[in-house]
């Protein structure tokens, strides 16, 4: 600004000199004084040159400067967000497979799944002796309690990882809020998406606990179905089944 000021400054200082000087000096040119030789046009010339090119260097000033203040911007999108809560997230997730991995007796196991189901659900099951069939209700019970179990210690962990996901949630809505550039912005929501993608997780893991128990416990109900028939079955055996006659008493 005070750039500018002077060269206005300047710029009426030498129209006012020329034409001051053209009104006393209308036929000369230059003046001697103390034996040099002075030339007013030439001066106001020289006055307007340095005018200009003091704009040009006030001009060149305030590019300058817009190149300052957009590096500092660019320099502000491009600071990483200090906070992270991946850790934290991946300690979640990581109890939350411990508490599955901890499944009892009929794992997530394809494998051991169809193992225990043609050793004491499948209708093959049913056709051993008495004390077989009686050792395959207790495992199918015993199994079913065990689903049980691991549902409610499953939804348990689950819960007790709200309070840290609330943590997290609030922690990165505020850095979120407060972010310098655009670089910190996007980290914070990228790791919001991480939070709904443990969220996701531990939904996941509840709704297969509980699938698991509620899949075991109709299976089991079904296999005692079975085998109620097949015991009823040998209950009744071959023999006729009994037909009322008429009764003699007393030797009549």
């Amino acid at each position: 600004m005070k750039a500018r000021k002077l060269v206005s400054t300047l710029a009426a200082g030498a129209a006012v000199l020329s034409v001051s000087v053209g009104a006393t000096l209308p036929t000369a040119a230059s003046a001697q004084i103390g034996g040099v030789v002075f030339d007013p046009r030439n001066y106001a010339q020289n006055i307007l040159t340095a005018a200009r090119t003091l704009e040009q260097i006030n001009n060149q000033i305030r590019q300058l400067q817009n190149q300052a203040n957009s590096l500092v911007n660019e320099a502000r999108n491009l600071q990483s967000l200090p906070l992270t809560v991946l850790e934290p997230l991946q300690a979640q997730i990581r109890q939350t497979q411990a508490l599955l991995g901890q499944a009892q007796r009929v794992a997530y196991d394809v494998r051991q799944i169809e193992r225990e189901f043609q050793n004491n659900y499948r209708a093959g099951a049913m056709t051993g002796p008495q004390r077989m069939l009686v050792q395959g209700a207790e495992a199918r019970w015993q199994n079913s309690v065990g689903a049980f179990e691991d549902a409610l210690r499953v939804q348990a962990g689950v819960v007790g990882n709200i309070d840290g996901t609330r943590g997290a949630i609030d922690s990165l809505v505020g850095s979120s809020q407060s972010a310098t550039g655009a670089l910190q912005a996007a980290q914070a929501g990228n790791q919001l998406l991480a939070v709904q993608a443990q969220q996701l997780a531990d939904l996941t893991a509840t709704v297969a606990s509980l699938a698991r128990a509620q899949s075991l416990d109709a299976a089991a109900q079904a296999a005692a179905k079975a085998q109620a028939r097949e015991q009823l079955r040998r209950f009744l055996g071959d023999r006729r089944p009994y037909v009322p006659g008429n009764a003699r008493l007393f030797g009549n």
